[in-house]
């Protein structure tokens, strides 16, 4: 009687664990399918769970082992979504047929021997310590990758609140203490990829174009703005190595000297003086060499005696 019982316990457990291995293999055959439906994932993890459970009652030890494995790299998948390639695929399709083969061996005449089960279970063992790596290797990635992609907005987001506050010193007006904020603003430029060359190179010329007394306001800012726009784009977008100084910027590193010459009629132009004493100096030295400065002043004293 108590062998019936048994037959009987046996017959529900392969019915039941046939049912589960459909599930099983029905959610591995398009893996990339079922990861995109939350639920399909948490069906194969209860599948294998219950296939667990229920050969551990009976104690197939093999069959609970592999289903066991199963559970595991499910439970894997639902905390981390991966993207799923061929190999991930091919490594769960490979371990599924050890369990298929255990579990249809219960139905064979002779049932499902012990050392027939402990041989496949040890010839699936790399198989499985294969997906398990496989799957930490591709969570790893998508880690790292996520960790660049975060790196990669912070310092898009300091870049822009950089450049937004060298055009707002633009804005303001020639002064000392305005070029000196426009020189530390481009060291925190530096210092958000100090290893990269060109980059770095590109905002020490751009420092020196800002020293330079003889560079007024409205010629520095479009092309010391437009340099250095169009290499951060190049440094977020993973082209460094494309980021180079412009003739332009270049230029006003060493801008040609005035002319000492005097100028002849055709060539006079006119320049427009602010009200403001320095202000008004700072246009003088610019519009100005130093002999015409010269003349300047001597004019003026002589006004005012």
């Amino acid at each position: 009687m108590q062998s019936v019982k048994q037959q009987q316990i046996l017959g529900y457990f392969i019915e039941e664990a046939k049912e589960h291995l459909d599930t099983i293999e029905q959610g591995l055959v398009d893996l990339a399918a079922t990861m995109a439906d939350s639920e399909r994932v948490n069906e194969l993890f209860r599948a294998a769970h219950s296939v667990k459970g229920g050969a551990a009652m009976l104690g197939f030890d093999g069959i609970q082992r592999t289903a066991h494995h199963f559970e595991d790299c499910f439970k894997i998948l639902k905390e981390h979504p991966v993207k799923i390639d061929q190999r991930l695929e091919d490594l769960f399709l490979k371990g599924f047929d050890t369990l298929k083969e255990l579990i249809e061996a219960l139905q064979s005449p002779f049932g499902l021997r012990e050392e027939d089960a402990q041989q496949a279970v040890s010839a699936s063992e790399p198989t499985f310590r294969e997906l398990q790596g496989y799957l930490s290797t591709l969570i790893s990635g998508k880690s790292a990758a996520s960790k660049a992609s975060a790196s990669s907005q912070a310092a898009a987001t300091q870049i822009t609140a950089v450049l937004r506050a060298m055009l707002q010193l633009f804005k303001q007006g020639d002064s000392q203490k305005g070029r000196q904020q426009l020189v530390a603003l481009c060291n925190r430029l530096i210092q958000i990829s100090s290893t990269t060359p060109n980059w770095v190179t590109l905002l020490q010329t751009a420092q020196r174009a800002i020293t330079n007394p003889r560079n007024g306001y409205a010629t520095l800012a479009p092309v010391v703005i437009k340099n250095l726009k169009q290499a951060s784009d190049l440094l977020l977008t993973g082209s460094a190595n494309r980021i180079a100084v412009s003739a332009n910027l270049q230029t006003l590193v060493n801008p040609p000297a005035k002319s000492s010459a005097p100028a002849t009629p055709a060539a006079k132009q006119q320049i427009s003086i602010p009200l403001e004493p320095r202000a008004a100096a700072r246009s003088l030295l610019e519009a100005f060499n130093k002999s015409e400065l010269i003349e300047i002043a001597e004019f003026i004293m002589k006004a005012i005696q």
